[in-house]
């Protein structure tokens, strides 16, 4: 087995290829667009990468591509977390220590080498695309969702790494008579009245705008959870051109101040156009386009990317009210709702949602080991 460095595009595109490869017959995989995938390579395209210093690698067995890893260094976040934490991402491998190990070697070595102490991953050149799979295998990820074979876990773990954190996926299901609990209705009403807080859509003629302020409330109200550090103007309106094809205006809300419109929180829910890629293998062509545009309106299913409200107005409910405006805004009697990456030590959003009467049905996990 050898096990080398990208260096060139057609290093790259065996790089981006191999999953279309290994899950080609897994029936729970969804193949994301391809061209989506080179972005997330592209400097131009993915700002993210512009405080990034990464390699990627590839393992061969007899010629053949048989798996990939990522490592970088996102100063961002070193500076951020002052810790110089290395991180390492993309793998994919065949059900093979030697291939999975060498992988996670060639990771840990070259972040050794740039000063790094530890390594953590799973992480992504994409926002919010951290972890592994360890629980809730099925059903099929939704828009921006990992997937993984349960034994990655299994060649993670016997490398000697360990659990950092977990984050939790929950769901709601009109489809099986969820409705938003009375006591809840109560709460929030009584909560937009005494806090004075209005919930509006986003204005999709100001989409880069509007989701630069959502980023900076993003910055402010979840700066003290786990994995935080910010994201740029640049990140923002890149991830506003990105969404701007898909996005519905009434799944991107933001809680405002009545008196003086001062934006205080925000939900951000992304239609699953997962459930449109199904068998275009990553293509837009011939047909993929068409496909989008026609079924994109008729989609009843999101996933609850984020959320958050600003430190001053923690502690008030309103998180739970941006919840029941979220439901009612996209609501239809097969409305199914994937509130995702809910860390696990975040007691407060676990209880504001259970409250709620959401369902359990993933778990994701990020793996750390000392270097």
């Amino acid at each position: 087995m050898e096990i080398h460095p990208v260096k060139n595009k057609h290093d790259l595109q065996a790089f981006i290829d191999l999953p279309y490869r290994l899950y080609a017959n897994d029936p729970i995989w969804i193949p994301p667009l391809r061209s989506e995938q080179r972005s997330q390579f592209d400097p131009v395209k993915n700002p993210m990468l512009q405080h990034c210093e990464y390699t990627l690698f590839l393992a061969r067995r007899g010629g053949e591509v048989v798996g990939r890893i990522s490592a970088f260094i996102d100063h961002l976040s070193v500076e951020h977390w002052q810790q110089p934490i290395g991180l390492f991402g993309s793998f994919e491998c065949i059900n093979d220590v030697e291939v999975a190990h060498g992988l996670l070697n060639a990771a840990r070595d070259w972040l050794r080498q740039k000063g790094m102490t530890t390594m953590r991953g799973p992480w992504s050149f994409a926002s919010q695309e951290w972890g592994l799979v360890v629980e809730g295998f099925e059903p099929e990820p939704v828009i921006l969702a990992p997937y993984n074979p349960p034994w990655y876990n299994d060649h993670l773990t016997a490398f000697g790494m360990q659990k950092a954190n977990d984050m939790l996926v929950y769901v709601i299901d009109a489809g099986e008579n969820y409705t938003v609990p009375e006591r809840i209705l109560s709460l929030t009403d009584k909560v937009r009245k005494r806090y004075r807080v209005r919930v509006r859509p986003v204005d999709m003629h100001n989409l880069e705008a509007e989701v630069v302020t959502i980023t900076r409330l993003a910055n402010e109200s979840i700066a003290d959870n786990w994995g935080f550090y910010p994201v740029t103007e640049a990140e923002a309106r890149a991830m506003a051109r990105d969404m701007k094809q898909i996005v519905h205006p009434r799944a991107l809300l933001i809680a405002e101040e009545e008196d003086t419109g001062r934006p205080i929180g925000f939900a951000m829910s992304l239609p699953d156009v997962n459930q449109i890629l199904k068998g275009l293998n990553g293509r837009l062509v011939p047909f993929g386009w068409l496909k989008i545009l026609l079924r994109l309106p008729r989609l009843t299913q999101y996933r609850m990317w984020a959320l958050g409200v600003i430190p001053e107005y923690q502690g008030r409910a309103i998180d739970t009210l941006l919840y029941r405006a979220t439901y009612e805004a996209i609501y239809s009697d097969r409305l199914r709702l994937e509130i995702n990456y809910v860390l696990e030590d975040n007691d407060r959003m676990n209880n504001a949602l259970h409250k709620l009467g959401v369902k359990d049905l993933r778990r994701y996990r990020v793996y750390e080991m000392p270097i």
